[in-house]
């Protein structure tokens, strides 16, 4: 299932999809740290892979660290963004449209809460 390949199992439920919906695996750091952005965004703001990245390294920034070292963050920020994109909890956007995220998506992208809550 699609499922199988965007996470790993985890431990403690061999069948996975079967358990309780209750006992998700708490969220990556990075996932809940886009989501806490977003929500400090507002219902219309929208922020980057790159924002997320920057705000991760801020938090775990060591006086020694390089000044870039949020690129080591930002293929973490991706793949967190598809997998809260993939559970319907983020839309990822491309030139102002909404992605697909099951597919590869390259070029520049937005991550914004869904519009369709009313």
């Amino acid at each position: 299932s699609m499922r199988e390949k965007t996470t790993p199992p985890s431990k403690n439920s061999p069948g996975g999809a079967g358990a309780g919906q209750t006992e998700e695996k708490p969220l990556d750091p990075v996932a809940l740290l886009i989501l806490d952005l977003l929500a400090a965004a507002g219902p219309e703001g929208a922020i980057t892979p790159i924002d997320v990245a920057q705000a991760f390294a801020q938090s775990r920034r060591k006086a020694n660290d390089p000044f870039d070292l949020w690129r080591r963050y930002l293929p973490a920020a991706n793949q967190q963004a598809r997998f809260l994109a993939r559970q319907g909890q983020i839309d990822i956007l491309r030139r102002g449209e909404p992605v697909d995220p099951h597919k590869p998506i390259k070029g520049l992208i937005k991550l914004t809460l869904p519009k369709r809550q009313s």
